[in-house]
């Protein structure tokens, strides 16, 4: 039997686990975390973080595993393309995925390749930082080089708080470094965000969605939505920017989690391109619109497994995701769902239990699970845009 090694076992990468489990494969997990759901579901598991890559290396020597694969994790994403090398094993290249991996390095390599690019450097000191940010014209945005899920990032309008947003920052960032780059104002309603899939070099799947956001924290994505609210030239515009990529970087195969801006003189600009699939469900999502299972595709892709492509489903249809969430700190009491919002809802996902501590909404890791929904027209959908007035997060 074939061994497959997963690095990351929580509530949202169960689902590679129990695909590859399900393609015949013998799962091997790593998590740095004792109490990782994933673990009830791995045929292994081993307590070693999944960021340490000479462990990780050796887990995967010892185990003589055939393919490795970081299901929606940046942090995980260069150490499985690094042991993937180092032991010959299909993979991207591992300067391709650091370079995705932190945000000063991908900065740099867009202005290198002709990118739309914002003005952005990083640094290393928070003293550093301060006494350069007279450069940057605001608003400004902070964030960690090497974070995601909008952990440790700041949006400021003038120097006050800086000092905080860059703490902020750092304290998310295992390399301990940062970035500030200037704002860009969009010249659309929703930042596109979502899932492309590479094969061979070029784009498959366009999984372009709406990226939703609330009064709860503007930086955090709420859900996602379809179609995609832009322009057929718009369209057209975002994906040559993210072919251009694709091909310049040189990733050859796999998901890629996205997010892009056009502002209102018509430039791309790419905000995050991850190279692995996107948190918050997202393939399965893209499965309900395309009925496409990329994360049977990624495990795949991480096999060596030659993935022969079906015509791409593009009837028109509508559908969003919403991630259930806390503005306030406290003890879930109950998630309550009006007759309005609850006809739509195809699918629920609760992480927590009523009883259960819950966290304010600073990040996406602090979801307290994910609802999906299915409309018949995009007037049914505009519920999405009052959605908090139909579900109530109760909490004491």
């Amino acid at each position: 039997m074939k061994k497959i090694l997963l690095l990351g076992g929580s509530a949202q990468q169960i689902v590679a686990i129990k695909t590859a489990k399900k393609l015949g494969y013998y799962t091997i997990l790593c998590d740095y975390l004792p109490d990782n759901p994933g673990q009830h579901y791995a045929d292994k598991f081993y307590l070693v973080s999944t960021t340490d890559k000479e462990a990780i290396l050796k887990v995967a020597e010892d185990e003589k595993i055939d393919g490795i694969l970081a299901y929606a994790t940046d942090p995980a994403a260069p150490v499985a393309a690094y042991v993937a090398e180092k032991l010959n094993l299909p993979t991207n290249p591992f300067t391709a995925v650091n370079t995705l991996c932190n945000k000063d390095l991908f900065r740099n390599f867009l202005k290198e390749n002709g990118f739309a690019v914002p003005l952005s450097k990083g640094y290393s000191s928070i003293d550093d930082a301060i006494k350069d940010c007279d450069r940057f014209s605001f608003p400004i945005i902070v964030k960690p080089v090497d974070s995601s899920g909008s952990k440790g990032v700041s949006v400021l309008k003038s120097k006050e708080n800086i000092r905080e947003a860059l703490d902020f920052a750092f304290s998310y960032s295992r390399a301990k470094r940062v970035v500030i780059e200037e704002y860009i104002e969009k010249d659309h309603r929703y930042i596109v965000g979502g899932d492309i899939f590479v094969l061979d070099s070029k784009v498959y799947l366009w999984g372009l969605l709406n990226c939703l956001r609330d009064e709860v924290n503007s930086l955090v994505p709420v859900g996602k939505s379809y179609p995609l609210d832009l322009s057929s030239a718009q369209i057209d515009l975002v994906k040559d920017t993210l072919q251009k990529l694709v091909s310049d970087i040189g990733i050859r195969f796999g998901a890629m989690n996205v997010e892009l801006i056009i502002d209102k003189n018509g430039k791309c600009y790419i905000i995050d391109a991850g190279p692995r699939a996107g948190g918050n469900m997202i393939p399965d999502l893209l499965n309900m619109i395309f009925d496409v299972d990329l994360v049977e595709m990624s495990v795949q892709t991480a096999m060596g497994v030659e993935i022969k492509p079906k015509e791409i489903n593009e009837k028109p249809c509508f559908y969003a995701t919403y991630n259930l969430h806390s503005k306030e700190n406290g003890v879930l009491k109950a998630i309550e769902f009006d007759d309005e919002i609850e006809k739509h809802i195809v699918k629920k996902c609760l992480y927590l239990s009523n009883g259960d501590k819950v966290s304010y909404f600073d990040n996406a890791s602090k979801a307290l699970g994910i609802i999906f929904m299915k409309f018949d027209s995009l007037q049914q959908q505009k519920i999405i845009e009052n959605i908090n007035e139909h579900i109530k997060i109760i909490v004491k």
